[in-house]
């Protein structure tokens, strides 16, 4: 399972590889990129930043307030290095298990134009597989429950269950039909249609008569 820190230097370096920013605007970007659920506060991310200005992904330079700000205190913006573009290039290219885990996927996903098409269907197949089996797991467990409801008479407890399960295959559905999307479009890129003039003469067809009404 992806560490907490490896997921958000790869969403640091993934939004820098997009443009430079101040940690102010990427702290907000790397909350979009997380998610509601994992709002990050500056004082978890200085540190990763720290880290990684220390390790040469990253680069920072001050610049000066702009004209007309209301604060004249300088900014902090923070660049990617060669060496952060290669390390995310080479994040971006593992498409392991560790890609498909909840703490990495959405991440992952959120950079999805940086991959190759190969490398998306291997993450989205890896991610549905893996959701299948949680999912075949939650369904066992929501039929004991409901076996034992009358025992217990805990309605509740049946009722988160079977909302973990509409949530499964809610995300089950959504990943197939992003697989099946990537392989049309995979398809097509291989098997491109010919132009008309490459297919020799073709017949035009009549177009439909239509009534003419004279006023």
């Amino acid at each position: 399972m992806a560490r907490r820190g490896e997921t958000l230097e790869l969403a640091v370096l993934g939004l820098l590889h997009e443009s430079p920013m101040h940690g102010y605007e990427l702290r907000k970007q790397v909350n979009g990129v997380l998610g509601w659920s994992r709002l990050l506060s500056y004082g978890s991310l200085y540190p990763a930043l720290k880290k990684m200005l220390k390790a040469g992904s990253i680069a920072e330079h001050v610049t000066a307030p702009e004209p007309g700000a209301t604060s004249r205190r300088q900014r902090i913006v923070y660049e990617l290095t060669p060496m952060g573009v290669e390390q995310f290039k080479s994040l971006m290219a593992d498409v392991g298990p560790s890609a498909w885990e909840d703490d990495n996927f959405d991440v992952r996903f959120a950079f999805f134009s940086r991959t190759d098409i190969g490398a998306r269907l291997r993450i989205l197949e890896g991610r549905r597989s893996r959701l299948q089996e949680r999912l075949d797991r939650v369904q066992h467990q929501l039929e004991l429950t409901q076996q034992q409801m009358d025992k217990q008479r805990d309605r509740y407890a049946v009722e988160l269950q079977r909302h973990g399960v509409e949530s499964v295959e809610r995300e089950v559905r959504w990943l197939s039909e992003l697989i099946n999307a990537e392989r049309r479009d995979d398809e097509s890129s291989r098997h491109p249609e010919q132009p008309a003039s490459a297919q020799g003469p073709q017949t035009l067809a009549t177009p439909p008569q239509q009534d003419i009404q004279h006023q």
